[in-house]
């Protein structure tokens, strides 16, 4: 267990409860070996399923531990935590792929249901305390007869690595996977409900996993979940192929239980406490923590836009309005280890995370939400895809996307991309201006905009929706292949100032667009 999944449980006990386990007992049917005795299963089933669950009012759960168990610590918790790597489901290594479980405890208050899948059966995966090693900090405390607890959720090896990871799920609908730097970062979630709104948050969570046995020959493994909440019922498919780029194909079938204002679809979740761009919070011998640094979009127009992101004052909700988007993420860009000197985290290898829209997903807005934070323990970055068209019970939403978890997406813009940003006190370096100005110091690399001299006549174009823009200008640096834009703002008063930049020359845009939201400090006192 690392940061992520301890973030996790935590928005786990906020969130909604599983269903009870009389109803998930015999409505499921789905153990480390095939089983004839097994109930058929389909993606067909569960798409039934769901709908007819949507039409049942919700049913609140609760606490499944036992007081021993919920008595126990975070430390004891990692020891209680230690599965058995033998006991694994299709352990042996004669299958590409193992299953291995996460106990319940701490958090993690409500199992969810695992079943195996063979020959189009499933079979229930039973909880046995023979599957974990107990440490000497807890054997004391736990009692000779268990009984069956279940699982607070599964992660996955490949034969590639039998070791390390490629994902796990784990915590209401919350998942991730890793790249080829094999270090898990940011997470992505089945459904979003509500996310920054004044009111709670709802955390829709997977109640069921259905695991098809692979082929021995399989390059990708596929599962299958139900989704459950007072608002929403889903079904979820999940074809997973490992790589240096991990491609997850995703097929969502949706039955609302009632109105819902806000909805995330394929979201995303992440931690920026600082950066380059944002020193606010910054007490720290590394410059830089955070688990990504922007939000790139790739709109139906075809146009590129890079957002940074950052840790503001207060929460922010920004949308950027799209029809049929081409992708989107939550992009680490930067990958260089001198900016962040954390040989533990290691923040430069944590992975990107884009979303590929499959088929017309219609008009909406990609919305990113920034909650600010003094921790680098808790997320406080979120995207998805908000619909235009209004959620309401009855309606059957369906939304097909692959989810590609690596160091870079797999497409990338023609022209130049935004390397980094900086801002600062405005003017004449070393000169306290007249008057309160920011300055915003903006590289751009790659594209054509590399092989052009420095003599080339680069323009930058800088709108802001507030205030007055100063002292343009675009160079090329010195013994450098990156380009420099840098300007300043004077804009009074408190309100955002929403900023827009790109360079271009006579034959057109020469790189993505940079956006960007000022916020004004607030005032002292």
């Amino acid at each position: 267990m690392i940061r992520r999944e301890f973030l996790v449980g935590l928005l786990r006990a906020a969130a909604c409860g599983l269903l009870p386990m009389s109803t998930l007992g015999e409505s499921f049917p789905g153990a480390n070996t095939p089983r004839t005795d097994g109930q058929p299963f389909s993606k067909a089933w569960l798409r039934e399923t769901a709908q007819r669950l949507a039409q049942q009012p919700y049913t609140q759960p609760t606490d499944a531990r036992p007081p021993w168990l919920a008595a126990m610590s975070w430390d004891d918790y990692q020891a209680l935590n230690n599965f058995r790597i033998d006991q694994s489901l299709w352990a042996g290594g004669e299958l590409p792929f193992q299953a291995r479980f996460f106990h319940l405890g701490l958090y993690f208050h409500y199992p969810v249901k695992i079943f195996e899948v063979a020959n189009g059966l499933a079979s229930p995966v039973m909880f046995s305390p023979n599957l974990f090693k107990y440490g000497p900090r807890v054997k004391d405390k736990i009692p000779e007869q268990i009984g069956d607890l279940g699982f607070a959720g599964f992660r996955v090896n490949s034969r590639a690595d039998w070791d390390r990871d490629m994902f796990s799920f784990l915590g209401a609908s919350y998942f991730r996977a890793v790249g080829a730097s094999k270090q898990y970062g940011l997470s992505a979630r089945g459904l979003a409900i509500d996310t920054g709104m004044e009111r709670p948050e709802e955390f829709p969570a997977f109640r069921a996993f259905w695991l098809e046995r692979p082929p021995a020959d399989s390059m990708a493994l596929t599962l299958h979940a139900l989704l459950d909440s007072p608002s929403i019922t889903g079904a979820y498919s999940f074809v997973v192929t490992p790589g240096d780029i991990t491609v997850m194909e995703v097929e969502s079938h949706l039955f609302p239980r009632r109105a819902i204002e806000r909805i995330g679809i394929a979201p995303m979740t992440s931690m920026f406490q600082c950066g380059e761009n944002d020193r606010r919070i910054a007490d720290d011998y590394r410059p830089e923590i955070h688990d990504s640094d922007g939000l790139a979009l790739w709109t139906g127009t075809g146009e590129w836009i890079w957002r940074p992101i950052l840790n503001p004052h207060y929460i922010r909700v920004n949308s950027f309005g799209d029809e049929n988007p081409r992708g989107f993420g939550l992009l680490q860009r930067d990958r260089d280890f001198n900016h962040y000197q954390d040989d533990g985290a290691f923040y430069n290898k944590r992975p990107s995370l884009w979303v590929e829209p499959l088929g017309h997903w219609g008009s909406g807005a990609v919305q990113l939400v920034e909650l600010p934070t003094a921790d680098e323990t808790l997320d406080n970055i979120v995207a998805y895809w908000n619909p235009a068209e209004p959620v309401r019970p009855g309606q059957t939403l369906g939304f097909n996307y692959r989810l590609y978890w690596g160091a870079q997406p797999p497409f990338q813009p023609s022209v130049a991309t935004v390397l980094a940003t900086r801002t600062g006190m405005g003017g004449v370096p070393g000169q306290r201006p007249s008057e309160p100005m920011r300055k915003f110091v903006i590289d751009f690399q790659g594209g054509t905009l590399a092989r052009l001299p420095a003599t080339a006549k680069v323009e930058a174009v800088v709108n802001a929706s507030r205030g007055e823009i100063r002292d343009v200008v675009a160079l090329k640096l010195k013994e450098s292949e990156l380009w420099r834009c840098h300007f300043d703002l004077n804009a009074k008063g408190s309100a955002p100032v929403d900023l827009r930049c790109f360079l271009r020359d006579a034959s057109g845009a020469l790189s993505e667009t940079w956006l960007y939201q000022w916020s004004p400090p607030p005032a002292a006192g």
